[in-house]
């Protein structure tokens, strides 16, 4: 289906200032990634002090929403329950901290947050997704 409501990088920089908003509330430095409907890139921004490697998990968290079509963390709770295999899955990254972007049933991007304990990461993707809510 084609996808009639795409993200402007406007759109991207509010998401992203929604999580840094989060992550500053909390102490927290981290990456946030956001990329398009069709996983790429669109803005990447890291919290002074987070770890280098962030910067590449927190997209592979937003690719992995992206392209699965849920959480992060539906995808590591699979593994936790003895799934195993779902780890191998190409580009899955099976740690919380990615969530879809979803406008009227349309994956219109993602969000990956890295850089704390992976439910911390998940709180700060929230954020993002609530102010992605209140745009038009």
């Amino acid at each position: 289906m084609y996808n009639q409501w795409a993200l402007s990088i406007e759109d991207a920089k509010q998401i992203a200032a929604a999580c840094r908003a989060c992550a500053e509330q909390n102490g927290w430095n981290v990456v946030i990634a956001i990329v398009d409907d069709g996983a790429h890139t669109m803005y990447l921004e890291r919290l002074d002090g987070t770890q280098k490697a962030s910067s590449v998990v927190a997209v592979e968290k937003a690719k992995t929403a992206l392209l699965f079509k849920r959480p992060t963390k539906a995808i590591e709770e699979v593994v936790k329950a003895g799934r195993n295999v779902m780890m191998i899955l190409p580009g899955a990254t099976p740690i919380e901290g990615g969530l879809p972007l979803v406008r009227d049933g349309q994956y219109v991007g993602a969000i990956g947050i890295s850089g704390v304990q992976s439910f911390e990461d998940g709180i700060v993707a929230a954020a993002g997704v609530a102010h992605f809510s209140t745009l038009c």
